[in-house]
């Protein structure tokens, strides 16, 4: 009976404290303010330094075996981690590297919770053999050890990655160093890491959504003569099944999925290249495709508004004066009426994947349109400009000539029906 008594009352007592315990750990791991605070901006020389790497890295180039080396500034890795940060978790986060060692500090707004707490985040990574290993990790005020960071991290790797993906990535990965000035990172290349690249990118449900879309805009693309058809005629189809699946669905993972679809029809490109099963799926027909009675301006304002859509307006419009600049060196000029097309499309992308503007941006578009609805009058700004030109007149990127011109355009994008 004694026996009986004592389990009783440490089954009471195990019932009362452990309740209390996670409060506590919850209570501590929680804060009010953000220990990281910073900015982001995205200027054109980020762009031009990650499409290097990505040149030098292209899948299609790659054959299996081939074994490479990539290297990371600590500049660079630091301003993409906090700008991940604030992306997708509204918060700050810094990089901090040194031989052999990599300290994060990350603040991430935990709004699932009521007065949306921070969750405040220190980790250090020492190199390993070949990947990395956690010394230290702290949330909050609460000290935690390393493998319950590594299991809440596998944890989240395998909402995205299957077994086979997490294994294929974990054999490419060869070496990982840490020094004072960036990271370096050697893998061997096989085609179960595209594969995994892909799952990443496209989960089944995502597939599904491309699917449909492209299923409307053959339908869309059918009904139209042959010949030119407006960017708008293609644009209000496909939103107009964007607002009646988002009854039942996520209307931003609704929005993604058409302009991702409008986008690589613009660019003249299959689907097939990231969803090889797309190759099976309705063609849409053949059309020129116009905006202003222009052809390039669709390629500009599509691939903009899906940038912005997927990774947020100012990388968006980093990418597109980036290109303006490319040009001005060796291309077709800097033109401020591409950067209009670019600036234009960067606003429909950030109001599709606005959760309080989505729905109302489906309404908006589902109705019948006109290219003024979407776009401003070019027709009277500067154009196909060379470097020494484009210097001359607008004083550069950052110029006062170019501050005044990059106002116009955006006063004229706020000024448009669907950014009111």
């Amino acid at each position: 009976m004694k026996v009986f008594r004592l389990l009783v009352r440490l089954t009471l007592v195990t019932v009362l404290i452990a309740p209390l315990a996670a409060a506590g750990a919850v209570y501590l791991a929680l804060d009010r303010r953000p220990t990281v605070v910073r900015a982001t901006e995205i200027v054109p020389e980020h762009i031009e330094r990650a499409k290097r790497i990505l040149d030098s890295n292209d899948p299609r180039r790659l054959r299996t075996g081939t074994v490479r080396t990539v290297a990371f500034t600590a500049g660079d890795a630091d301003l993409a981690l906090n700008y991940l940060a604030q992306r997708y978790a509204h918060g700050g986060a810094e990089a901090r590297f040194e031989p052999g060692r990599l300290r994060i500090r990350a603040s991430l707004r935990a709004a699932i919770l009521p007065k949306s707490p921070y969750v405040n985040i220190e980790l250090l990574l020492a190199e390993g053999s070949p990947h990395p290993s956690i010394e230290r990790f702290r949330v909050g005020q609460l000290p935690l050890p390393a493998w319950l960071a590594l299991a809440g991290f596998n944890r989240l790797v395998a909402t995205v990655w299957s077994p086979d993906d997490v294994a294929a990535l974990r054999d490419a990965i060869k070496q990982v160093q840490f020094s004072a000035t960036g990271a370096r990172l050697t893998y061997e290349w096989h085609g179960k890491v595209l594969d995994a690249v892909r799952a990443a990118l496209i989960d089944p449900a995502g597939r599904e959504r491309l699917r449909v879309y492209q299923q409307a805009l053959a339908d869309a693309t059918r009904r139209h003569a042959p010949g030119d058809v407006s960017l708008v005629d293609l644009l209000t189809p496909l939103f107009a099944e964007a607002e009646k699946r988002s009854a039942r669905s996520d209307p931003v993972m609704e929005n993604r999925a058409a302009i991702v679809v409008l986008t690589f029809y613009v660019d003249g490109r299959s689907l097939d290249e990231v969803v090889p099963e797309a190759r099976n799926w309705p063609r849409p027909s053949g059309h020129g495709v116009t905006l202003n009675g222009r052809s390039d301006f669709p390629k500009h304002f599509m691939i903009s508004a899906a940038l912005s859509a997927n990774t947020g307006g100012p990388f968006a419009d980093a990418v597109g004066i980036y290109k303006e600049v490319a040009d001005s060196k060796g291309g077709s000029g800097f033109s401020f009426n591409d950067i209009a097309a670019d600036r234009a499309g960067s606003r429909l992308g950030t109001l599709a994947e606005g959760r309080q503007s989505a729905r109302p941006l489906q309404a908006r578009l589902a109705t019948r349109l006109s290219e003024r609805d979407v776009m401003p009058e070019t027709r009277d700004l500067p154009e196909f400009m060379r470097e020494a030109e484009f210097n001359q007149r607008f004083g550069g990127i950052g110029g006062p000539g170019y501050i005044r011109m990059m106002a116009e355009i955006d006063q004229r994008i706020a000024a448009l029906p669907l950014a009111r």
